[in-house]
């Protein structure tokens, strides 16, 4: 289902009347806009499976196992929730998103639900250490305001199963404690695939600023914003050219083989590591 030309123009018409303001640090930058996410899944060939009239979107993956849904009616916390279902050969997991959370940090992460990496990046506490977080001595970090706390929780069951999962949480200070109320959290259990997470961390803990206009929601008051440089037009050119740069990702993902080519039999003798390798 690719963007419409009617929903370009709707999401111009959003954008390119408002003075954009930078916005950082990214964790209290607020939601922005939900299109971030749903016009990428939308580049990426999801499909919605939602009554177009409502306020709630369903958006299905082309292989039918991935659904992102959004609900900012919803009667909890969480606005996002991402679900994976069984197959033969990888579990199913479902992840959940607050308010409050960057909808460009979760685009990060459903892009690369739609076009996986094709080589490991860092590990996620190495994302944080070398964004200036504070990586404590067990799974544990902190970004140099102290606000917003990653964590990954190791669980031991009965029988010596053993579970884990992530919770990203972005909280008011703590008066005499490690921190306040919420503002917003997200909560990744361990089947999901550490490259997701490795692409919301980085996502997350960029130094560049988010874009927000004038009376956008923020996370917090002690988010710090000034004008762009940009434009209110770059900033609808750069939302454009996002998603031009997911539908040629995801056509070149598609011309891959799926299958690994067969290979020649090794030579025998000395050569044949010199030909593993």
């Amino acid at each position: 289902m690719p963007v419409t030309e009617r929903q370009l123009a709707a999401f111009a018409d959003r954008h390119g009347h408002q003075i954009p303001y930078d916005t950082s640090p990214r964790h209290l930058a607020g939601p922005g806009d939900a299109r971030h996410v749903t016009h990428g899944l939308a580049a990426a060939g999801w499909t919605t499976s939602s009554d177009p009239l409502s306020p709630q979107i369903v958006l299905t993956s082309p292989d039918r196992r991935y659904t992102v849904d959004f609900n900012p009616q919803s009667r909890t916390d969480t606005w996002w929730t991402l679900r994976a279902e069984y197959t033969d050969t990888a579990p199913g997991w479902y992840a959940a998103f607050s308010e409050l959370v960057p909808a460009e940090v979760l685009g990060r992460l459903t892009d690369a639900l739609s076009v996986p990496p094709s080589a490991p990046g860092p590990r996620p506490f190495q994302i944080l250490e070398s964004a200036g977080w504070k990586v404590g001595p067990t799974t544990t970090a902190q970004s140099p305001d102290g606000m917003c706390h990653v964590e990954r929780h190791n669980e031991t069951h009965e029988g010596g199963a053993q579970t884990s999962y992530w919770r990203v949480d972005t909280c008011e200070p703590g008066h005499g404690t490690p921190r306040g109320r919420q503002i917003w959290g997200a909560w990744l259990p361990s089947p999901v695939p550490e490259a997701l997470i490795t692409a919301f961390l980085q996502a997350l803990t960029e130094t560049a600023p988010l874009q927000r206009a004038m009376y956008d929601r923020t996370a917090h008051y002690r988010a710090v914003q000034k004008p762009s440089a940009l434009s209110p037009e770059q900033v609808v050119q750069a939302h454009a050219d996002r998603l031009k740069t997911i539908r040629a990702q995801v056509r070149a993902a598609r011309r891959r083989p799926t299958t690994t080519p067969p290979t020649a039999p090794a030579p025998s003798g000395t050569h044949r590591a010199t030909a593993r390798r």
